[in-house]
């Protein structure tokens, strides 16, 4: 199997099923081999239940947290390559070629650019768009020898077998800053393609904590990672 699409979901149910149809499109479309995996992390809704309807494959993580999730799909993934992104929608599903091409040229670290791929109007507040993620990234930037511009994009993909050789430990959202600490560490190669941001299909209850999680990405930039 060449790709794991990887979404963690946590009470998704207005959105997963166009999130999953986009993947499945994607993988048809493109004619790849690959797989849509669900790490739900404790829905109350009937998100697992749409995800299973829809042929995903569906694995739990009971530990709260966007990383806690994540980590746990990473473990189970079966492709060579993972791409991972939110199933809210915000994300083109339909458009991972970019992603798949880098990795399939041996890049082992794939982020996306929401800011050179575009960021439809109402898809990203005023103070991320224009302070938080800008300044966070700059930081990352520094702290990690990188040229990455957009530390924060959730969509983003890498060789699976390099990343399950690697020790994440964070929970929350702050493991999307480790991913990138992890693999420059590491010697891994890394760049970036341009990707979209969009608002959700449906309203859904926003999982990011705009100050906390800020707080928690600040402090783990200034972590001295094992």
């Amino acid at each position: 199997m060449e790709l794991t699409i990887l979404m963690p979901c946590l009470n998704e149910e207005a959105n997963i099923e166009n999130s999953i149809l986009a993947a499945q499109q994607f993988l048809s479309q493109n004619k790849v081999s690959g797989e849509i995996l669900i790490c739900d992390n404790g829905s109350t809704d009937n998100s697992v239940l749409l995800a299973s309807q829809h042929e995903a494959r569906v694995v739990y993580e009971p530990t709260p947290g966007y990383g806690s999730a994540l980590r746990t799909g990473i473990k189970e993934a079966r492709g060579k390559y993972i791409i991972m992104g939110d199933c809210d929608t915000t994300y083109d599903f339909t458009n991972l070629m970019p992603f798949l091409e880098q990795l399939r040229n041996g890049v082992q670290l794939v982020m996306g650019n929401r800011f050179s791929g575009g960021i439809e109007k109402g898809a990203m507040p005023f103070s991320h768009r224009y302070i938080g993620v800008p300044f966070l990234s700059w930081l990352g930037r520094l702290r990690y020898k990188v040229k990455i511009t957009d530390f924060h994009c959730g969509l983003r993909g890498f060789d699976a077998e390099y990343a399950k050789k690697l020790t994440f430990t964070s929970t929350g959202m702050e493991f999307a800053s480790e991913i990138i600490g992890r693999f420059a560490k590491a010697g891994a190669s890394i760049t970036e393609v341009p990707t979209t941001l969009s608002v959700s299909k449906a309203d859904r209850k926003p999982h990011l904590n705009a100050i906390k999680d800020g707080i928690r990405h600040l402090l783990f930039l200034f972590k001295k990672m094992d």
